[in-house]
Parts: C-alpha cells; structure tokens; sequence
C-alpha cells in the first residue's frame, strides 16, 4: 500500500487506503485474509438514487486512513495482508441478473477464505453476497445495522428490491433467521405489520432506543448469544445513522446513531467469527459538503477490517 508520508494522499491510483489492486478474478489465490470488492448497483432503490456511486465515493474518503488501529492495537491493513479487487461488472437495470453477477464473483473468494468487504450499491446486491457466502459456509447468522428490516414480500411488484432483500436471503435458506438480528430499526412505517413480518421469519429485531440503551458491550453480547459461535456476516446500511452523519443516502431516518456509536458497536463486535460484510447505501449525490457520509462509510469499512485482523493474529 502506499505511505502519505512519501506521497500525498491525493497522488497515484485510488484503491481503498492506498491498498494494492489485484483482478477479482485472481483475488482468491493471493493469500489475503480480506478483499475489499465495489459492488456499484443501485436500480432496485425506492427513493433517492445515486448509490452506484459509492464505492468509488468511499474509495475517495477512504485516503485517510492508516494502518495501525490504536483502540485494537492491530495492524488493520498489513503488508498484503489486503487488498482491493475492484468492482463488479454488474447490469444496470437488472437486479436479478446483477445478483448472479455478484454471486459469481465473490463465490472464489468465500471459498478461498478471504473475508470480502464489499462497498455498495444499494441493499439489494446482498442477496449476491449472501448466496456466495452460503455456497461457501452454509447458512449464516446475520448481523445487520440498519433504520430498516428490509423484509417485505414485494416492492412495486418486484420481488428483489432494497426492501426485500432479506426475506429473499431467507426464503432460499441463506441465512439462519434464529441466529440473525437487526438492530436501528426507527422511524415511520406503513403498519405495523412491517415489523411483524421480519419476525415471523424468526428475525430478532432491535430498535434503535433499545440499542441506545446498553452499552456497545452489551450489544456485543447479544450478539455472540444469538449467533452461537457460527459463521457470522455483518452488514451496515449507512442510513442506521443519524442524517446529521450520513445525508448522503437512499432512504434517511432521523433519530439514528451518531458516528462515534456506529463505530464503537463495531469495534465491540472483536472474536465473533465473521466471514463477510458490507456497507451499503451511500448515496453521493446527496451527500453534504465534505463528503461526510463516505468518510464515515470508509471508516465502517475499516472497522470491519480491524476485525478481520484481530482474527488473523495481526498486530
């Protein structure tokens, strides 16, 4: 990776904190313990577009970042220890195809057991995420940060959206709802039914004033309670935080978690076994001045990182 203390930041060709670039298709046999993967799709959202514009966002905001994480005491980003595959070449227009996309081109890398970090797009390109994560290690246990359950049987009539993407990754045996939750869920809704049906699929929903009142730690616990020690994918859509943190996103919920609570529910997450995650959502055009929503999308995918490399021994 690059050093800024050779160069400036704002020099050279723009991968994730400077790290190296390496093909997707050839990510699988380098021997990284994580790959971060853009996954630039946003045609299945119902409000605010502009999210296939993240992961080059987030890429852009991620120049800050250093190594060393001083809370963990770990060095988050190694020497090759990982790397930034690109993006996927998905199909605009066309959510069930980019799935398959998505599916296919993270399948080797699961299978490698490289962690891969994918940078969205909107929350729909989890179903691609989750079919290869499944393929790799069976069901898995979802953890997922979001102001939304995203489990309703159609949108507009379709059956793959941003707001059914987990029922679809329940439906075809994904994940393991026993062993998932979602925890920010705020705001409005159109009945109360849209709580209950994420719960009849055995979901464990968390709201978000339940979530404010126990510590990270607590949180933590609950987690490693309900995922019971298996394979575990984390997920953050950026609109679980506050818009005073993140404008810059499809769907924003006032009332959410400021940046310092994103970050340190993921840093209590340290020793759960996590085989993937994504942070999704962020929507540039609408994002303040400063680029406030990527800089904290970035430092989410840091965090992830830091986790990765706390279960690989890295300091």
């Amino acid at each position: 990776m690059s050093d800024a203390r050779e160069a400036p930041r704002y020099t050279g060709v723009r991968t994730f904190a400077g790290l190296d670039h390496v093909a997707l298709a050839r990510a699988n046999a380098v021997g990284a313990r994580a790959a971060i993967v853009g996954v630039p799709f946003d045609t299945a959202t119902s409000w605010r577009p502009g999210a296939r514009f993240g992961p080059e966002a987030i890429r852009g905001a991620s120049v800050l970042l250093r190594g060393w994480h001083p809370v963990h005491g770990v060095d988050v980003l190694g020497s090759g220890a990982v790397l930034d595959a690109g993006d996927v070449a998905i199909t605009p227009g066309n959510a069930q195809r980019s799935s398959e996309q998505v599916a296919a081109a993270l399948a080797p890398l699961c299978a490698s057991g490289a962690v891969p970090l994918v940078l969205g797009g909107d929350h729909s390109v989890a179903l691609g995420e989750l079919r290869a994560q499944a393929g790799a290690h069976g069901p898995v246990a979802l953890v997922l940060l979001d102001a939304h359950a995203d489990t309703w049987e159609d949108y507009y009539g379709e059956r793959l959206f941003h707001g059914t993407v987990i029922r679809r990754a329940v439906e075809e045996g994904l994940l393991d709802p026993r062993r998932s939750l979602i925890a920010g869920i705020r705001g409005p809704l159109y009945a109360a039914e849209d709580l209950e049906q994420a719960r009849a699929l055995g979901l464990e929903l968390v709201p978000i004033e339940e979530l404010r009142r126990s510590p990270p730690s607590a949180f933590a616990a609950r987690v490693r309670e309900r995922t019971a020690a298996g394979p575990v994918f984390v997920g953050v859509d950026i609109d679980v935080a506050d818009p005073s943190a993140a404008p810059g996103t499809g769907t924003p919920e006032v009332g959410g978690l400021s940046s310092g609570e994103l970050i340190d529910l993921l840093r209590a997450l340290a020793g759960v076994r996590v085989v993937g995650f994504d942070v999704v959502e962020v929507s540039p055009p609408y994002d303040a001045p400063g680029q406030i929503t990527a800089l904290l999308a970035a430092n989410v995918a840091y965090e992830m990182l830091a986790l990765t490399a706390i279960a690989g021994g890295g300091g």
